[in-house]
């Protein structure tokens, strides 16, 4: 099978559905599927590489507005491709307009990765080209049930949905050594990972710290409210209680798991649709706290089960999780053990691929038939 992925940025830039279209893509051409991904280039060349397996065009960068890069040499390459499947990742609406202007694809996938939050600009002149865009495609697949549900967009194409779960490789999470962070014996050890943007809510989560002594903060990941958060933690007080260890490799990640009690998403806003760190979390072994936003993290991570789940922008009720958490070390284990089964069982990459191939198996069924 020919397969064009049309998002935004794909690796070494890094961000949720970046690293989701990476992992996707290199699976599917390890199963033999040829795989192409039409991105927008850094600069102002067009380029193509060949990461891993996957043919990589890179356009070139004119400007970026509203969040959203500008490029034309994206339409001239999406007229030049011929796949079998294009499969658009939602939202970026130029990489969308371009394939219903002139793609010339078989099948037409769109995976919906988020409603279009804080562009409200964006959202008000992109709305009347994304219901035709929506009209066209082929099936919606959404990550999970909660998000369709609650999703404005998505309740108008409910019948073109397909639940198809984000998904990792949990082994490299779960053989990671137990290594101790440099902390007192009877400290909290907290862990945050993410991109440092508005919506992921770690402003709550250290005024929660205010509340929790005992507890040491460790956040991994870098963005553009790094040093605001920063400011805050010293303004709190509690800024010899939160460390900043901005990205770290693949290769390291599994280690910070591996060496914290429980592991809080604090997000503040739908932008936060699903959650794939809370996957790492629980392959790891590690119960997980996040908030009700009505979309995937609440899917992902089992109130009572596999960790708690507390409404956002909460501070004293995140605190009270933590502190609930921190005092019964038998549930944190039980509640670990439990979302470790439910990644194997539910999230794992093999099933994700699985999945998505069959999805685009039946549109191209239909198109035949």
């Amino acid at each position: 099978m020919d397969i064009l992925h049309i998002y935004k940025d794909y690796f070494p830039v890094v961000g949720g559905i970046e690293n989701h279209i990476r992992l996707l893509a290199e699976a599917q051409a390890a199963r033999g599927h040829r795989v192409s991904v039409l991105v927008t280039s850094r600069d102002a060349h067009t380029h193509v590489e060949r990461l891993n397996g996957v043919r990589v065009i890179f356009t070139a960068r004119l400007a970026t507005l509203l969040s959203t890069p500008i490029s034309v040499a994206l339409f001239r390459c999406v007229r030049n491709e011929t796949p079998d499947i294009a499969h658009l990742h939602f939202p970026y609406p130029l990489g969308e307009i371009a394939q219903y202007v002139w793609g010339r694809a078989r099948g037409l996938v769109l995976t919906y990765h988020s409603d279009i939050i804080r562009q409200k600009i964006t959202r008000a002149l992109y709305r009347p080209l994304m219901e035709r865009v929506l009209a066209r495609v082929d099936r919606i697949i959404a990550t999970s049930p909660h998000y369709v549900a609650s999703s404005p967009i998505l309740a108008r194409w409910q019948s073109k949905c397909v639940i198809v779960p984000l998904g990792i490789d949990p082994a490299p999470f779960e053989r990671a050594s137990i290594e101790r962070a440099s902390v007192p014996h009877d400290t909290t050890r907290l862990l945050f990972v993410g991109k440092l943007r508005y919506y992921k809510g770690v402003d709550v989560l250290l005024d929660a710290l205010r509340e929790l002594p005992r507890a040491h903060l460790t956040i991994v990941g870098t963005g553009p409210m790094e040093r605001a958060w920063r400011m805050r933690a010293q303004q709190l007080g509690i800024a010899e209680r939160v460390q900043f260890v901005g990205q770290v490799s693949d290769d390291d990640l599994p280690r910070y798991y591996a060496a914290c009690d429980m592991f809080v998403l604090p997000a503040s806003e739908r932008s936060e649709a699903f959650g794939t760190v809370q996957l790492e979390a629980m392959a790891a072994g590690k119960p997980v706290i996040c908030t009700e936003l009505g979309t995937g993290t609440s899917f992902v991570n089992q109130d009572g089960e596999t960790g708690l789940v507390v409404p956002a922008r909460a501070p004293r009720a995140l605190a009270a999780a933590i502190a609930r958490l921190s005092a019964d070390a038998e549930l944190r284990a039980r509640m670990g053990a439990a979302g470790r089964a439910r990644v194997r069982a539910e999230f794992t990459l093999e099933k994700m691929v699985t999945r998505v191939l069959e999805v685009y198996a039946s549109v191209l069924a239909e198109r035949s038939s």
